[in-house]
């Protein structure tokens, strides 16, 4: 050195070996210690005491560089960790880490506000052994993260219990004595004018923090700061996507409902202008939903949900169905369902109640339409029973327009309901009831119908195998079925050529009210019959005496075995009945054998039916008998 005040090289080499190597503070002790045992000069130990205090500054200026290097090294890596911020939980952690590492305490933690809760709570802890310390919520301006959140400074405390500037509560003390920290270290964390949270650094024994230590922790509170805002940011921004996209489906999913609702306009209208009926519109529909829609009678959809659609005028839900009434003015005409489809979006709710609104004008159209041909109908057959001197050209003209042939043969049945109503009003509607089954079954069967004298009388065509008898009982009992109760039907005789013979038909309806008449009078309301159905009581009730078809009808078969075999079965029942159904007397009458007798009568039998004995058939056969003997030439009598 200059000035005669160098170091011998031998002090001057151990001093550099001992930074060289790092040595604690206590090691440079050692060549002083050496130099006085050994009784050097005290020129000598001024020189070496020279050297290590030199020594021990260097040391101290090598050792703040390795920590401020450490620092910055901490610092960056963590700016690298926000730089790529993917878990915000991540990078607190990491910051908690580094500040816990670097300021060499026992424990450090970070706690954020909750403006929800208005109180603060742990976000991250390390080091920490205690639960309790571990799941602390402060309230607002309590303990030392409080004051450091009021005062936006850091604060220290080298002893936490014996440290009386902040609020000390029995909870947040309970805390920290359970960890057993001592002195703490705390800095907010801070985004503009706002404090969000405290960063600590605490140990379990009292110490004092640098001014360098504090700084440092406040770099690290402020790296926390902005991870917590670029997180928030991220979040708000992702929240923000997230709503960019739901508006975006939204504005798809509306637009394809609008373009639902277009399309379901367009196909209703063409339905309409073709003249589509109820169930094309279901059909249709039912394609646009996605689903299946019914139309329905009122009988058949849920009533309570029915008439809240019909009050409201709106599609409401029914278990896992959607229910629109069909309705006008105020009359309900029945329902369109949607079945299994019970989240139904507004525009196709309405889509629902735009259908079922089409479907009863298509109904009222309809019915318009129905009641308008039903009464052309009825004055047409009206004319029938009234005019004989109509002109038949005319009459055709007129039936053929409506799908009726009166060229065909044709059957007049008298209707009427069996049994009283419970009032007037119920009557009514009964005959209302009847009157629209009667005019639909005409109208399907290329007939026509009319209400006459309380009932409806009925001119339905004759088909092939048909009988009278069997068009009444059919009639009776489809009419019965429609109105839900019992219909007498009474039929006439088959007529033709109506368009020549108009007055036919009159005759025909008497004669069906005669047998309807009888059929009440018999106890049997609700059934059908024609004259035939009655036996020799149908010569009575016929409006044309048809003899020849009651001796057809009673003993046909008999008078034809003859006809084709020569026998004699015709005199042998006359016999028989003239001799008291006794076979004994017959074959004295007939001069044959009784075995002979016997025979002939088995084979009346199988010709006629076991039961032609029976009180009631033996008296139409003997009443047939004596007609057809009357109806045959005198010699063959």
């Amino acid at each position: 050195m200059p000035g005669g005040a160098e170091v011998p090289s031998g002090a001057e080499s151990a001093y550099l070996e001992l930074l060289a190597r790092g040595a604690s503070a206590e090691a440079y002790e050692q060549p002083l210690l050496v130099a006085r045992a050994e009784g050097r000069p005290a020129e000598r130990i001024a020189e070496l005491e020279r050297a290590r205090l030199l020594a021990l500054r260097v040391r101290t200026e090598l050792e703040g560089r390795r920590r401020r290097e450490a620092e910055l090294s901490a610092l960056f890596e963590t700016a690298h960790d926000l730089a790529g911020l993917r878990d915000v939980d991540a990078v607190l952690q990491a910051i908690v880490q580094r500040a816990r590492s670097l300021l060499g305490t026992d424990v450090a933690y970070l706690s954020l506000n909750d403006p929800a809760r208005g109180d603060t709570y742990m976000r991250v802890t390390e080091g920490s052994v205690a639960a309790r310390f571990q799941q602390l919520r402060l309230g607002m301006g309590e303990g030392l993260g409080g004051l450091v959140a009021q005062t936006a400074r850091p604060y220290v405390t080298e002893d936490y219990f014996k440290d009386d500037r902040f609020q000390h509560t029995l909870t947040i003390d309970a805390g920290v004595r359970d960890e057993g920290l001592v002195a703490i270290l705390g800095v907010p964390l801070m985004l503009g004018p706002h404090v969000i949270g405290v960063l600590f650094a605490a140990d379990r024994r009292a110490r004092v923090f640098e001014r360098e230590q504090i700084a440092l922790l406040g770099s690290f509170a402020a790296l926390a700061a902005a991870a917590i805002d670029g997180a928030n940011l991220l979040t708000e921004t992702r929240s923000a996507m997230a709503g960019l996209e739901r508006a975006n489906e939204i504005i798809k999913d509306r637009s394809a409902v609008i373009e639902r609702a277009s399309d379901v306009h367009d196909r209703l209208a063409e339905l309409v202008l073709r003249g589509g009926g109820v169930h094309d519109v279901a059909a249709a529909v039912s394609q646009v939903l996605g689903g299946t829609v019914e139309f329905t009678d009122t009988d058949t959809a849920g009533t309570r949900s029915l008439a809240t659609s019909r009050t409201e005028g709106h599609a409401v839900r029914h278990g896992e169905d959607w229910i629109a009434a069909v309705a006008a003015g105020g009359e309900l005409l029945g329902a369109l369902v949607l079945r299994g489809h019970p989240r139904l979006d507004p525009v196709d709710q309405r889509t629902l109640e735009r259908a079922a609104m089409v479907t009863s004008l298509l109904l009222l159209a309809r019915r318009s339409a129905a009641e308008a041909e039903q009464r052309v109908r009825g004055e047409l057959l009206d004319d029938l029973l009234h005019a004989r001197d109509r002109d038949p050209r005319q009459l055709r003209d007129r039936t053929a327009r409506l799908g009726a042939d009166l060229d065909a043969t044709h059957v007049v049945l008298a209707a009427r309901l069996d049994g009283p109503a419970a009032d007037a009003e119920d009557e009514a509607a009964a005959r209302r009831r009847l009157w629209s089954a009667a005019s639909h079954l005409a109208t399907t069967r290329h007939g026509l119908a009319a209400a006459r004298d309380g009932g409806i009388v009925l001119l339905l065509p004759l088909g092939p195998g048909d009988t009278a008898a069997g068009v009444a009982r059919r009639t009776a009992r489809h009419l019965g079925t429609a109105v839900h109760q019992p219909v007498t039907v009474g039929a006439s005789a088959p007529v033709a050529d109506l368009a020549a013979r108009p007055d036919a038909v009159a005759a025909g309806y008497a004669e069906g009210r005669r047998c309807l008449d009888t059929l009440n009078l018999l106890g049997r309301g609700g059934d059908g019959a024609a004259a035939e159905d009655f036996g020799f009581l149908g010569l009575l009730l016929a409006g044309e005496r048809d003899v020849a078809g009651f001796v057809e009808r009673t003993i046909g078969p008999v008078v034809a075995y003859d006809a084709r075999r020569g026998t004699e079965l015709l005199r042998t029942l006359d016999a028989y009945f003239a001799c008291g159904m006794s076979p004994a007397h017959t074959k004295d009458e007939l001069h044959v054998h009784v075995n002979t007798v016997a025979q002939r009568l088995e084979r009346v039998a199988r010709l006629l039916g076991d039961d032609w004995q029976s009180p009631a058939r033996v008296l139409e056969v003997q009443l047939a008998l004596r007609l057809h003997r009357l109806g045959a030439p005198p010699e063959r009598r």
